[in-house]
């Protein structure tokens, strides 16, 4: 057969690349709505893709000692199969979603094994080109290292171009089904590539079709995705959770966690235990004053609605993804004239105005059960002390469990170290062994008037401060890490847990 061009090979080399980053990328997003999106789960991603590339590459050095036109054929094979699993990910991420994390009880090894089950076959088929690609353009220049350094290069390229598309483009426009839809029928684009190399087209047509309809058919059935909106940064669902349709209460989920409930009727009605520490002694702490406040993080803005009602302000609230404020105007009845909004970090926000200060600073962050790491460090604590007003509070949710409070203890001891006075509020309930809690730490210039409060979340629930013999023995004699920008492992001392 005729040698093809080296300038072809490094296109199709780079298009292949570029798809297989793509999968890559959307494989995080489609996992959230199962298991969250944390450190494990990137981890689990880039492993099992990696797992996929390594395995094929292996078995594509074995095509690549073939004579070209078979191992062109056999390539070709390779990225069909690539389509074809490609267009049921979604499908299989569903069908063994539940069975494997009933199953595994582990998270760790859970993610893993569903990341498996859904993504480790995408990247065996697709790493199979790289190897018989770079050894059909050695074989065929009188430059071989320049050749395969091309090669090289090209899939280097097609790798970055592949996540660009895929971060700022892809998913927050198209969806991960469509996305997934696109890569699959270039897959099969790149297969016809090979088979026409390999001058067997007329041999593969009806099936390379074939693998385009089963491409279109996978697109079809991941159409059903758990989200109503896809993000840059969550997969985003509204679900009304009222008895009454008439008078809605929704809930809103982000990836795979509830983040807040709102009533439209009942506009300062705390749902959860965190909301209502956060909004009651808040209040409590500030008095009858009228007072100004800045959140880290926006949700279902249901504090900041609330305040408004009660004609507190001024608000600012940071929520980096202007899609949640969408849906939060949208389903939770937030009036986008009542506070300030920001869609950007709120760590930048706040370094970047450097003269606006605040009477209270809200932390309602959580992006899965783990504070962003950079939001829970001691340089961000002195930012957030340098920007309240004297007298001001910073108040914040923690969530750790009974077992464990590693997590707690680390923050505490964080904040510590820049407030004169940390008090950890919870439920004044026996937890259950090992369950999940609730706090809300308040850190200020010196302590509250009261050390228990009882407020509606909705019900009324007694609330109190944690005593100091309690922090002394419970939490400092984990001999907590105080958290950096350098050090915040925040993800390991939360989880898996």
């Amino acid at each position: 057969m005729p040698h093809p061009t080296l300038w072809f090979l490094v296109f199709l080399q780079g298009v292949v690349s570029a798809a297989s980053l793509v999968v890559e990328i959307v494989a995080g997003r489609m996992l959230a709505p199962y298991v969250g999106m944390s450190l494990y789960t990137w981890t689990a991603v880039i492993a099992v893709v990696l797992a996929g590339f390594s395995a094929g590459h292996w078995w594509g050095g074995r095509i690549a000692e073939k004579p070209a036109p078979n191992a062109l054929r056999q390539t070709g094979w390779a990225l069909l199969a690539a389509a074809a699993t490609t267009a049921i990910a979604g499908l299989l991420l569903r069908a063994s979603a539940g069975p494997l994390l009933d199953m595994v009880a582990h998270p760790v090894w859970a993610i893993t094994l569903l990341c498996a089950a859904a993504f480790f076959a995408p990247s065996f088929f697709a790493g199979v080109p790289a190897p018989v690609l770079a050894q059909i353009a050695v074989s065929g220049s009188d430059r071989s290292g320049r050749a395969l350094g091309a090669m090289f290069a090209a899939g280097a390229i097609g790798a970055i171009g592949g996540t660009l598309l895929a971060g700022f483009l892809f998913i927050s426009w198209l969806g991960s089904a469509l996305t997934l839809a696109i890569v699959a029928l270039s897959y099969v684009i790149c297969a016809l590539a090979c088979f026409g190399l390999a001058r067997s087209v007329w041999q593969i047509t009806p099936l390379a079709l074939a693998a385009g309809v089963l491409a279109l058919t996978g697109f079809g059935t991941t159409m059903s995705s758990p989200c109503d909106h896809e993000s840059r940064y969550f997969c985003i669902r509204t679900e009304n959770i009222a008895a009454d349709p008439s008078r809605p209460v929704n809930l809103l989920v982000l990836d795979h966690l509830a983040h807040g409930t709102s009533a439209r009727d009942l506009p300062r009605v705390m749902f959860s235990d965190y909301a209502a520490m956060l909004d009651g002694l808040a209040r409590m702490r500030m008095g009858a004053r009228p007072f100004s406040a800045f959140f880290v993080g926006g949700g279902t803005f249901s504090i900041p609605r609330a305040w408004a009602d009660r004609g507190i302000g001024p608000l600012t609230v940071a929520e980096i993804d202007p899609v949640v404020t969408r849906v939060a105007i949208r389903d939770f009845w937030f009036d986008p004239d009542s506070a300030r909004v920001l869609h950007q970090d709120a760590r930048r926000a706040l370094t970047s105005r450097p003269d606006t200060h605040y009477d209270v600073i809200v932390g309602d962050a959580f992006t899965d059960i783990a504070v962003p790491s950079h939001l829970v460090t001691q340089e961000f604590f002195a930012l957030v002390r340098a920007r309240l007003n004297p007298g001001g509070i910073y108040v914040m949710n923690v969530i750790d469990f009974e077992d464990r409070l590693d997590a707690l203890a680390a923050i505490h001891a964080t904040l510590a170290t820049v407030f004169p006075d940390v008090e950890v509020w919870t439920e004044q309930r026996q937890p259950a062994p090992g369950a999940r809690m609730v706090f809300v730490l308040v850190a200020s210039e010196g302590p509250s008037a009261v050390d228990s409060m009882r407020l509606p979340a909705p019900e009324p629930t007694r609330y109190g401060a944690l005593s100091d013999r309690f922090v002394d023995t419970m939490l400092y004699a984990r001999d907590p890490v105080v958290l950096s920008d350098d050090y915040a492992p925040i993800d390991r001392l939360l989880g898996p847990g």
